[in-house]
């Protein structure tokens, strides 16, 4: 009997009746899980993300999700979530996913709460004690760096690194940072670094972003106690700026990403040398700032010892007394000249008053002897008399 031949599509064909099986399959569908990997989009209104349980995991998108706020306010890594939907194929990816029409919280993440109890219980200890933390070193010779020697993160470092302090000698102790066994690659990393014959002065420990699962080998307790029993102070570089891991309260210093860790480990030798330069100008020019002061104080101090000196003061004091001298001159003669005007006044007026009196007096006693002539008998006898007598011989 012949075989019935098998009929060859395309890609595109094939997985078009994959999608209409699977939709036609699965209609409104209930799940419940982990949410890892949540990104919002800048650029539309969409989130996508990852849910999953021990055993498996979906990709999910939400559509239009700055719709619905009170589910956009669930969607963040490690939250346990109940999702409805339905299951699509996206044909450009050849995946299957969950296309979320609503999400409401299902209780914290078993991760999310591992992380919590953990912290609580090594903060109780002690181990994230700020008095444990050590400054770093000013100006390291040899730095270590524990994460992947292929990942971001090495290179990301390296990078800072040539561009700050070329010179500077790089250890890289490989481990993997993600996956069962990557948190005991890291804690050796860390012993395996403090115990060099030649150890580096500062260690950096980290790895670039990802999910909460990603990163969570530096959430393990063996990793915090390696770095809390390092003798070398460490740097937890771990992820982005937002994530935070048990790792980085064990540290003695918390950097937000690779690259800002190693800022803050290898000193800038460029800034350095300009500081250098800046510095030896200024040095050049302390001489012949310090002479021109110098010469400013001798003409100073020079000026003051002149101005204070015997011979100017003798001077000063002969200058002050020819001056009161003069002016005592000038003030005599201008006083014994006004002395001189009044008395040639008061001689005018008391001459005038003398001729005025005696004006006066002669001219009263002119009056005086002229009635004294009027009365003398003498001018009545000159002028002529009569005597008259009565009958009986009496003057009339």
């Amino acid at each position: 009997m012949p075989e019935t031949p098998v009929r060859t599509e395309t890609v595109t064909a094939l997985t078009a009746r994959i999608k209409s099986g699977l939709e036609g399959w699965f209609g409104d569908v209930r799940v419940e899980g982990e949410l890892s990997n949540v990104r919002f989009m800048s650029s539309s209104p969409h989130a996508y993300f990852t849910v999953k349980d021990a055993g498996a995991q979906l990709p999910c998108a939400f559509f239009h999700v700055a719709r619905n706020p009170a589910a956009r306010a669930v969607l963040r890594d490690g939250a346990k979530v109940r999702l409805r939907g339905q299951i699509s194929v996206y044909p450009p990816r050849g995946a299957y996913q969950l296309l979320v029409r609503s999400a409401e919280p299902a209780g914290e993440g078993e991760l999310m709460l591992r992380f919590e109890a953990l912290k609580r219980r090594l903060d109780a200890e002690g181990l994230f004690d700020p008095a444990l933390k050590r400054p770093l070193p000013a100006l390291p010779r040899t730095i270590g760096v524990v994460t992947s020697p292929t990942g971001a993160a090495i290179r990301d470092i390296l990078n800072v690194t040539r561009r700050r302090f070329a010179g500077l000698r790089v250890l890289i102790a490989p481990a993997r940072v993600q996956g069962d066994g990557a948190a005991r690659e890291v804690a050796d990393g860390i012993a395996l670094l403090n115990a060099l014959p030649e150890p580096p002065d500062a260690i950096i420990v980290g790895r670039g972003g990802g999910s909460l699962e990603d990163l969570w080998c530096f959430n393990e307790e063996v990793v915090a106690r390696a770095v809390r029993a390092s003798r070398i102070p460490v740097i937890s570089a771990v992820g982005h700026e937002i994530d935070f891991t048990i790792c980085d309260f064990a540290a003695d210093v918390r950097a937000p990403t690779p690259s800002a860790a190693a800022e803050l480990a290898v000193f800038d030798i460029s800034a350095y040398f300009t500081s250098l330069s800046q510095y030896k100008k200024r040095i050049t020019k302390v001489p012949e700032t310090a002479l021109r002061i110098a010469r400013q104080n001798e003409r100073h101090m020079a000026a003051r010892l002149s101005y204070f000196s015997p011979a100017r003061r003798i001077n000063d004091y002969r200058q002050k007394s020819a001056d009161l001298s003069e002016r005592l001159t000038q003030a005599m003669e201008r006083r014994t000249e006004d002395m001189r005007y009044r008395a040639a006044e008061t001689g005018r007026r008391l001459n005038g008053g003398m001729n005025a009196l005696f004006l006066t007096t002669d001219r009263k006693l002119a009056t005086l002897i002229e009635r004294l002539h009027g009365l003398s008998p003498l001018r009545r006898l000159r002028q002529g008399f009569s005597f008259a007598e009565g009958p009986d011989g009496r003057p009339v």
